[in-house]
């Protein structure tokens, strides 16, 4: 059987690889310079040249299992004009950030699974397929690019994790929409909106319904007053973390084709930027401007992943 790859995110870009030392060419043609090894292997690789981290195979099944990320067709929908089905797991990483993760993705998904547990902080491994060590070591060496950014994130109103599976998949279909929360164990009152889900405001009858529970929300809400908004696709899910002075903004395209002149609106008025692309490095932001408390801007193009850094 062909062996896995594994990617280590949590202390760095780590390659878990139970090959000897014969493909090391493999390695080193994909540019991944860090590996996490069996113990056994660690220091053939170490004087190869090769950053090692000793990695025992049993702490990889402690592990929480995450679904590979992207847009799956839904069964007995049809209808090309139906919204695409997201698979994304931000929520879930905000929901428990201090577990421990790993993604099991077949070939082409390497990338957007190191892109997405980057984007939220998540100390995951990733199984990937051999083949997909290309597109796997691109996007690590271009995480290692990204500039440090030690900032909070925004939440626009705060949800009540009761815990249950209603909760969950209603922080969801929030996320999918791009509404941005705080995970509480309690009503927070520094927030307008507390969502309770079977609170007399929240039913769970309601929640029941994920897709319209999040619609009941935006229109609590407003989009006036949301910190962040997208136009022009349905596939990308945004993240935001900002001090009030400087903010950054993490976009990842879940649909797989590359997206050209996605508009993105901040709450905040920011008067430079700049966003980092895989493939692209550092690029410009079109028509940035900043009016009414808010600031637009578009990004050119972007395959899977972009991080924009406003000030």
């Amino acid at each position: 059987m062909t062996p896995l790859l594994l990617l280590l995110l949590a202390s760095g870009p780590c390659v878990y690889w139970t090959q000897g030392i014969d493909s090391r060419a493999s390695l080193e043609s994909a540019g991944v310079k860090k590996l996490c090894v069996p113990p056994d292997l660690a220091g053939a690789w170490k004087t190869a040249g090769f950053s090692v981290t000793p990695t025992p195979a049993p702490d990889l099944s402690s592990r929480e299992e995450l679904p590979a990320p992207g847009v799956t067709p839904r069964a007995g929908v049809a209808s090309p004009t139906r919204a695409p089905w997201i698979v994304a797991n931000g929520w879930h990483i905000a929901r428990n950030p201090q577990a421990k993760y790993v993604y099991s993705v077949p070939a082409g998904k390497a990338a957007l699974a190191a892109a997405e547990a980057f984007a939220y902080g998540a100390d995951a491994v990733l199984k990937i397929e051999p083949a997909d060590l290309p597109n796997a070591g691109a996007m690590l060496a271009f995480l290692d690019t990204v500039p440090d950014a030690n900032l909070p994130a925004v939440a626009d109103f705060a949800v009540v994790d009761d815990g249950s599976p209603v909760a969950g998949e209603a922080m969801n279909l929030l996320s999918r929409r791009n509404l941005l929360f705080k995970i509480v164990k309690a009503p927070e009152p520094r927030f307008r909106i507390n969502v309770r889900i079977g609170s007399p405001e929240y039913p769970k009858e309601e929640a029941a319904d994920p897709s319209g529970f999040a619609q009941k929300i935006r229109g609590q809400l407003t989009d006036e007053q949301r910190s962040l908004r997208l136009y022009g696709s349905e596939v990308v899910i945004a993240r935001l973390t900002s001090d009030g002075t400087k903010a950054r903004v993490h976009l990842i395209n879940y649909g797989g084709r590359e997206i050209e002149g996605l508009r993105v609106r901040v709450k905040g008025t920011y008067t430079s930027g700049e966003a980092y692309v895989p493939g692209s490095g550092k690029v410009a932001l079109v028509d940035q401007s900043a009016a009414e408390g808010a600031t637009e801007f578009s990004l050119p193009k972007f395959l899977t992943y972009a991080v924009v850094d406003l000030k």
